[in-house]
């Protein structure tokens, strides 16, 4: 049986944690499905999602097991529909921990055949966060150590 995974989130922007995760969870699964979220606590995206649908695809053109395709449905039912047994995340500290605990066990009792598996985040990238690199980027700072693609013409 094929091991689908998939790595789901807003991606506003999508990072190189981001990216980081997904290089070393293509080692361990033969697809990973980079599943783009609408976050319903966000009540507006600050890069368009279809950017960062160009953007993912170009970042793994090299890597023919990752697919990226957006979604606005429960995690546990896009995973379902999508063939994927394990739900892919990154753990940058407790916080997230705490965060994402909750979050697989309510996926594991919506979707009984779902494991979610926790990568820690790689200390050079751990400080990372979507929200830091929009302020950054709203107030003019450089942004391009943090992201694996360019926002030129953004």
């Amino acid at each position: 049986m094929k091991r689908i995974a998939i790595f789901p989130g807003s991606f506003d922007p999508f990072t190189k944690g981001h990216e980081d995760i997904v290089l070393r969870g293509s080692k361990l699964f033969d697809e990973i499905i980079v599943a783009i979220g609408y976050n319903s606590a966000k009540s507006q995206r600050y890069f368009k999602i279809e950017f960062m649908i160009d953007r993912i695809k170009e970042t793994f053109a090299a890597h023919p097991n990752v697919k990226v395709q957006p979604f606005a449905e429960l995690t546990a039912e896009f995973a379902r529909a999508n063939g994927a047994r394990y739900l892919l995340r990154g753990l940058r500290n407790t916080t997230d921990f705490e965060y994402e605990n909750s979050i697989a066990q309510v996926n594991r009792h919506l979707n009984a055949e779902l494991e979610s598996v926790f990568l820690i985040t790689a200390p050079s990238l751990a400080f990372i966060s979507s929200s830091v690199i929009r302020d950054v980027h709203r107030y003019g700072g450089d942004v391009r150590n943090f992201l694996p693609y360019s926002l030129e013409g953004v």
